[in-house]
């Protein structure tokens, strides 16, 4: 299993989100998707990529990064860097859209397909939930479906190098399709579920699935 991370404290940032939440900060009410439309209701486009987190940056080399994937599973796994590397390896564009309303087009990823990990591990028959846990102590949930989505990944490369520290390398997860905070940054652990656990966000106001073109932003949207 993962070593004990890091403890989150509350910043700021935290603080705003969660009066955010109480609010419904950013929502227009917009639930549909124009077939023409790339950038979801609520959001605006930057070109930067900002950085937000828990007040917490771990440094975590590659020599000493490691990846537990344990709980629902035929076959747990516990890689370290080289063994990540050495699974076979994917490349997707996509674009991120944040919860606190940015959304940056056109990042190219690199890193192990969830559906390559999952091929790996082979979730039990009744697992239905996927629990993140990062190394500041953060977690986020996740549908098995979500998580096992085409176009998501583990990624440890950014436009050709490396991740870095604060975007959340060496390895994060990416799922575009879901808002930014469902990619969990510092990845530490991957936990396979039979029920769902909301994890740190998903109990301080914010929506259990997060589906940007339906403005899933808070609980109760």
């Amino acid at each position: 299993m993962a070593d004990e991370p890091e403890t989150p404290q509350e910043t700021k940032l935290t603080r705003s989100k969660l009066r955010w939440a109480q609010e419904g900060r950013f929502l227009t009410g917009k639930m549909s998707r124009p077939q023409d439309q790339r950038l979801p209701p609520g959001q605006h486009l930057t070109r930067d990529w900002p950085t937000l987190d828990l007040g917490v940056t771990p440094n975590i080399s590659q020599q000493h990064w490691r990846l537990d994937v344990y709980g629902a599973v035929e076959d747990p796994i516990f890689w370290d860097f080289a063994q990540f590397v050495s699974q076979p390896q994917s490349t997707i564009t996509s674009d991120i859209h944040c919860v606190t309303s940015w959304s940056r087009y056109d990042n190219r990823w690199m890193g192990v397909a969830t559906r390559d990990l999952l091929a790996v591990c082979r979730p039990r028959e009744d697992t239905r939930y996927v629990v993140l846990h990062s190394y500041d102590g953060y977690t986020t949930n996740l549908a098995l479906d979500d998580f096992g989505a085409q176009d998501a990944l583990l990624a440890h490369s950014w436009s050709g190098a490396p991740l870095a520290a604060e975007h959340g390398g060496p390895v994060r997860l990416v799922v575009p399709h879901l808002y930014f905070w469902k990619s969990a940054k510092w990845l530490q652990a991957i936990e396979f579920l039979t029920e769902d656990a909301p994890g740190y966000w998903e109990v301080r106001g914010y929506h259990n699935r997060g589906d940007p073109w339906s403005e899933q932003r808070y609980s109760g949207d």
